[in-house]
């Protein structure tokens, strides 16, 4: 099913964005493991909206209920069921959309397929809200995997064509806590010029975009399989499931086909008992297989299609061309917030890999 993810781990998200509620399933956890809900709330609070000047001014608290599969701070063993309650909602700001759909939006795109049938307000389904309820199984995730010696963390690698410095090889997990936070880059300097470049698209009602890299760092080898059970089409497949990513690559990624196998090729070399490779471009991905290396991919982020800037459309009842001034409140720029949301769907992929190998 389309709102369903994983292979021994299964997560389904349901609910639409200005619905009663949004809220997500997640089967397959075992008993016993650990649930600090403090942390959790933490890890929602850097993607919830309204808090900051280059987020929707929409206020929405974001805190879960959870309705089973945790008992006294730790997992019962059954699916875990969680909801956030939509509090602050305004859907007479998208009443005319299914006549006249949004570009950029998958309004005209639902449209086609339920026939009038989908809830346009807020984007329905479709919305970035639903990201919520993802983040909520990843936070979960990220938590586990943190037992297991793994630690997940992503920054803002380029915003408005201002570039972040990369993550390095060498990093380990305790250096990771420095690209954490709601604005979350490597170089300050860069996320000052990230701001500005922000606030100029909101003060000229436009929108940008940007690319977000993610790291998990300690992730054994041995993870993933080969063809369509790898670990680039776990992760790819539910990040793909994030709206506004429209590309992702591993490793040296794009920029390696650029490149002689000499200079890309990753070199092997042992330190201290352990197979290390002297380069990453692989990503810590070989056929599919973790090697042991960091895992490294990046997401592409489209810029907002929701803006203030009058938008060339159509009126699909008479079938004619339509000017359309969005209504509704919308981010400027999305990527910052999105941050989490990739950390937390790089968790529950490799969570779902490590479920898959026991014997890890």
């Amino acid at each position: 099913m389309s709102s369903t993810y994983g292979e021994i781990l299964k997560l389904s998200i349901f609910g639409e964005s200005h619905g009663n509620a949004i809220g997500m399933t997640l089967d397959g956890i075992p008993a016993g493991l650990p649930v600090d809900l403090d942390e959790l709330q933490t890890f929602l609070n850097r993607r919830a909206p309204g808090q900051h000047e280059y987020a929707t001014p929409r206020k929405e608290k974001d805190q879960p209920e959870f309705l089973s599969g945790v008992c006294n701070g730790y997992t019962t063993g059954s699916p875990i069921c969680a909801i956030i309650r939509n509090t602050n909602t305004r859907s007479q700001d998208y009443e005319n959309l299914k006549d006249v759909p949004r570009p950029g939006h998958a309004d005209y795109t639902a449209q086609i397929k339920y026939r009038g049938y989908q809830d346009p307000a807020g984007g329905g389904h479709f919305s970035g809200r639903l990201t919520a309820p993802l983040c909520i199984a990843g936070g979960l995730c990220k938590q586990w995997l943190c037992t297991k010696g793994v630690q997940i963390a992503a920054h803002i690698s380029v915003l408005g064509g201002i570039a972040d410095e990369p993550l390095y090889l060498d990093w380990t997990a305790p250096d990771l806590s420095m690209i954490g936070g709601n604005f979350p880059v490597c170089n300050p300097e860069a996320g000052d010029k990230m701001r500005k470049a922000i606030a100029k698209a909101k003060e000229d009602g436009d929108s940008v975009g940007g690319l977000i890299e993610c790291i998990a760092v300690g992730v054994p080898g041995g993870l993933g399989d080969p063809m369509f059970g790898g670990m680039e089409s776990r992760i790819a497949q539910i990040v793909y499931g994030i709206p506004a990513v429209k590309g992702l690559d591993f490793g040296s990624g794009f920029t390696g086909s650029y490149l002689r196998g000499s200079q890309n090729n990753d070199a092997f070399y042992v330190k201290d008992g352990a197979i290390k490779t002297q380069t990453n471009n692989a990503g810590g991905i070989l056929g599919g297989i973790t090697n042991g290396m960091p895992l490294v991919f990046q997401a592409a982020i489209k810029p907002t299609p929701s803006i203030s800037l009058p938008q060339q459309s159509i009126r699909l009842s008479e079938m004619e061309t339509a000017s359309l001034h969005v209504k509704g409140r919308h981010d400027p720029c999305i990527v910052p917030r999105a941050v989490p949301v990739i950390e937390a769907a790089a968790a529950i992929a490799i969570m779902d890999a490590f479920l898959s190998n026991p014997e890890f």
